[in-house]
């Protein structure tokens, strides 16, 4: 049975719960399961009667959230207000080619329909915020965070605290993931080891650094070993536990983390009595100094490529990956590295008349704010990137 629903009233906890009884076909199902020790039918039963939160219905709550439906979870819900693209299709494996353009908690919640029929799935189809993330995650036993910004990283830990229940946290990068559980008293939270954001600029942001599609089915699955373990008081949780996951060399490593005694939101101490948005960024980009720059759009760049005055150069920032993917014709390389360590600067001339582009806007603005003046003629940026370039003026190129 599936249902759709923005908050999920409060639930009685899962230790006072009465487990949900099997029927026969369902013993038949969970057969594996039921010949676990310490899952038997007594587990499998509780499992049917547990809630599971999944937040983000991307590459890591894609797998949580197939693994946590075929394992029995009764109740699973999912929160993501996206709708699946393209480009999703790599490592986002609970949607298909067909659900492109749907929300992906439709497309999620169809999945776990067609895997297990008998698991009730919740659909949360709005971005978590400050003013809803505790109604919305009110009443499930285990939060799975799934996301992929630093924000919602934030926002959902902090709500677990204020709940009491155990968060099940990971982050993918490239060919690397990490996976733990926070959860005070029993442990530290997010930010007794994350006090604050990283600070701009430090960290690429997903779409700039890519991941390898099938290190978020790693950690993902990981994800669901460890909210199965805690539904069932089973074995020994990654709590206070960073387990980090390096694909290439196909090892896994353990860090253990303490509780801060100073951490604002689960210390002795914790002044966090109230949840807070912050930037919705992958990793906030650097923030470009004050003050206006120069841009083009899209359209009035074609003009300058069919019509090109003198000097013209037409400069694309990003890194040779990115341009195989998708490029303007006519565009040359030096990549923002080149601008940001000055080696740029022997590259270009007093007479160029220069645009900058990457692929949304970001870096080609940094790349500019590091032109010294009076280097060139004049320097301006696409504002959009490549990926304005497609949607105004050729959409038969790609887009990533």
């Amino acid at each position: 049975m599936m249902r759709a629903a923005t908050t999920s009233s409060a639930a009685v906890p899962l230790d006072a719960r009465p487990p949900a009884s099997l029927a026969p076909e369902q013993r038949a199902r969970y057969s594996r399961h039921l010949l676990l020790p310490g899952v038997g039918l007594a587990g499998q039963e509780r499992l049917a009667a547990a809630r599971v939160a999944v937040v983000g219905a991307g590459g890591l709550g894609s797998p949580a959230v197939l693994y946590l439906a075929a394992a029995g979870v009764g109740t699973i819900g999912v929160i993501d207000d996206d709708v699946v693209e393209v480009s999703n299709l790599q490592r986002q494996v609970v949607h298909r080619d067909q659900d492109v353009g749907v929300a992906k908690v439709d497309s999620a919640a169809r999945a776990v329909r067609d895997l297990n029929p008998g698991v009730q799935v919740v659909t949360h189809a709005v971005r978590l915020t400050a003013q809803n993330a505790l109604d919305v995650l009110s009443g499930y036993d285990v939060v799975v965070d799934g996301t992929d910004n630093y924000g919602t990283r934030y926002l959902v830990s902090d709500a677990c605290v204020l709940l009491g229940v155990p968060h099940v946290w990971a982050s993918v990068f490239q060919f690397e993931g990490q996976v733990a559980v926070w959860w005070p008293p029993h442990g530290p939270c997010y930010r007794c080891l994350f006090p604050d954001p990283p600070q701009d600029g430090l960290v690429p942001s997903c779409a700039e650094a890519g991941v390898f599609g099938a290190v978020c089915g790693s950690v993902g699955a990981a994800q669901s070993t460890e909210a199965l373990k805690l539904l069932l008081g089973l074995g020994e949780p990654a709590v206070g536990q960073l387990r980090m996951h390096d694909a290439l060399a196909g090892t896994w490593d353990t860090l253990s983390v303490e509780r801060d005694p100073a951490c604002p939101a689960c210390g002795p101490g914790a002044t966090l009595r109230e949840l807070a948005d912050l930037p919705l960024t992958c990793a906030r980009p650097a923030a470009p100094a004050a003050g206006p720059v120069e841009t083009v759009d899209a359209l009035e760049l074609a003009a300058l490529l069919a019509d090109p005055p003198p000097g013209f150069r037409l400069v694309d920032v990003r890194g040779d990956d990115e341009r195989a993917i998708v490029a303007i014709p006519g565009a040359e390389a030096i990549p923002l590295t080149s601008f940001e360590d000055g080696s740029a600067g022997a590259l270009l001339g007093p007479d160029d008349d220069v645009v900058l582009y990457c692929k949304g806007g970001v870096r080609s603005e940094r790349a500019l704010r590091t032109v010294a003046p009076g280097s060139v003629a004049r320097v301006r940026h696409l504002d959009g990137g490549v990926l304005a370039w497609v949607r105004t003026v050729d959409p038969s190129l790609p887009t990533y």
